[in-house]
């Protein structure tokens, strides 16, 4: 028997509804669920402990720095790497204490909200920058390389197997590196500030806001990624920052140490993990890399993490 029309019409359209609500659910279902974070991740608000889930782990911790595998990385930090990361942060920080004054002397009422959306653009291009650089050197690439491996790539191997070995490093270890990408672009800056007419620093003036921001963020992204694995003593602003989701909050990036941390690289801000996570734009990169080359993602990361104890 045939269904009246305004039946008809009403059936498809609670089918239609549940079928949005099933979408909705799976679209906005989290990457990771607590039990994953719970059995795959170090409970870091205890810190630097070998929080044991399963039996096993209760005679063989898998996390920390009684790890054999974070003693071996920990220890491939060298003097010359500590002498490079001092220069570094001496030169980004002057460069920058240098054109922030150029850039307040230059600043005009009438255009602070094409600097204030230049800012914000920093801030994200900082925050996918952050995310494709975690993601490029905790994906490839082997410690065994020259210069790259020992210099650049040990810090992220031995975070996944120590994740607090972070907050026992002082400013310089933490920051060296990333205020060493930022100083080829504050020297330009400095120099376009210094050499431009008058007209010529007004029209790059936009351009240079978004610099700065991006060079500021990009700078200061490592010392957020250690805040983020802090769960005493961090001073109020910085928690504000956290809750308020300005910077990387420490209960968003937990999803990022589940093994085999393959998601939610972005580590400034994180405003951007969750939609290219739902893109599957990492996973899909890696398909694409490991079907032309037939390296296979983090077989370096998982190399050291079974070294165990």
């Amino acid at each position: 028997m045939a269904l009246p029309l305004s039946c008809s019409k009403r059936v498809k359209e609670v089918l239609s509804e549940q079928h949005l609500d099933i979408m909705a659910t799976k679209i906005l279902a989290p990457v990771k669920t607590e039990r994953q974070i719970l059995e795959n991740s170090m409970l870091e608000d205890d810190p630097n402990a070998n929080c044991a889930v399963t039996q096993e782990e209760k005679t063989r911790p898998r996390w920390g720095p009684q790890h054999k595998g974070a003693q071996e990385l920990a220890n491939l930090y060298s003097k010359g790497k500590r002498t490079q990361e001092c220069i570094c942060v001496g030169i980004c920080l002057t460069l920058m204490v240098v054109n922030f004054f150029f850039i307040i002397f230059h600043v005009r009422m009438d255009n602070l909200s094409t600097i204030l959306v230049a800012a914000f653009c920093g801030i994200v291009t900082a925050d996918f920058g952050s995310g494709l650089v975690h993601w490029a050197a905790d994906t490839w690439g082997s410690v065994e390389l020259p210069i790259l491996g020992k210099n650049f790539l040990r810090p992220f191997r031995e975070h996944h197997i120590d994740p607090t070995s972070i907050t026992r490093h002082d400013f310089i270890e933490t920051n060296g590196d990333n205020f060493m990408v930022t100083i080829p672009f504050l020297a330009r800056m400095v120099w376009d500030f210094l050499t431009l007419p008058a007209d010529g620093v007004e029209r790059k003036f936009t351009w240079n806001c978004y610099v700065f921001l991006l060079a500021i963020f990009v700078a200061m992204t490592n010392q957020i990624h250690k805040w983020s694995h802090t769960y005493f003593g961090l001073p109020a602003w910085v928690v504000w920052l956290q809750e308020h989701h300005v910077i990387l909050p420490r209960r968003h990036h937990r999803i990022h140490h589940v093994a085999p941390h393959e998601t939610y690289f972005c580590i400034t801000t994180g405003w951007l993990n969750w939609p290219l996570e739902k893109l599957r734009f990492w996973s899909i990169l890696e398909l694409l890399i490991e079907h032309t080359t037939g390296y296979k993602p983090r077989a370096d990361d998982m190399k050291w993490a079974q070294k165990g104890t």
